[in-house]
């Protein structure tokens, strides 16, 4: 007593049901190596934008810690220059005949106002005479005698600003020949 509802499909037959179950099963497949492919894609553009993120931060950074520099190291062009300035005051010093002369007491009124005005905006000399010689900080332009490894004398005085030496001072390194009187 089977009766045929119409528009209703017929139950397949039984040699139909193992190529629909073959048909499913590639489809099934097809739809997983879809899936796997769409997840690999997934995961590369999550790796990408990751490493895009890190290079943004790295950026960053890297700009903050140049616009920090340029402003604490920013006027060292200029600094440099004023140091010759310096250099001939004190050689004005070095050479005036009578150094309680006004003009000489002005030179170094002067010179010791410039001086205070480069610590406010953090220059510093380096210290030479009787110290181990440092190629870091120290320019060696001759040898003499006295202590070895040491310097004896300061031909022109070394600067730096904050942590970066500006100029070194060049020095003369001892020999270590024991310095004759003369």
């Amino acid at each position: 007593m089977s009766e045929k509802i119409q528009g209703q499909p017929e139950p397949p037959g039984p040699q139909e049901r193992p190529a629909a179950a073959e048909e499913a099963a590639a489809t099934i497949a097809s739809i997983e190596e879809a899936l796997k492919t769409e997840r690999d894609r997934a995961d590369s553009y999550l790796n990408n934008w990751r490493r895009a993120e890190a290079d943004l931060q790295n950026y960053k950074r890297r700009t903050d810690q140049e616009k920090s520099d340029l402003l604490r190291y920013g006027s060292a062009p200029l600094i440099k220059e004023l140091l010759t300035v310096l250099d001939d005051l004190e050689r004005a010093l070095a050479n005036a005949p009578d150094p309680d002369h006004p003009l000489a007491q002005g030179v170094e009124l002067t010179r010791r106002n410039f001086v205070a005005v480069l610590e406010r905006y953090g220059v510093a000399e380096i210290p030479a005479l009787g110290q181990p010689f440092d190629p870091q900080v120290h320019e060696a332009v001759m040898q003499s005698p006295g202590e070895e490894g040491k310097v004896v004398a300061v031909i022109k005085k070394g600067y730096r600003l904050h942590d970066r030496v500006l100029r070194p001072a060049m020095v003369a390194v001892g020999t270590g020949e024991a310095v004759t009187a003369a």
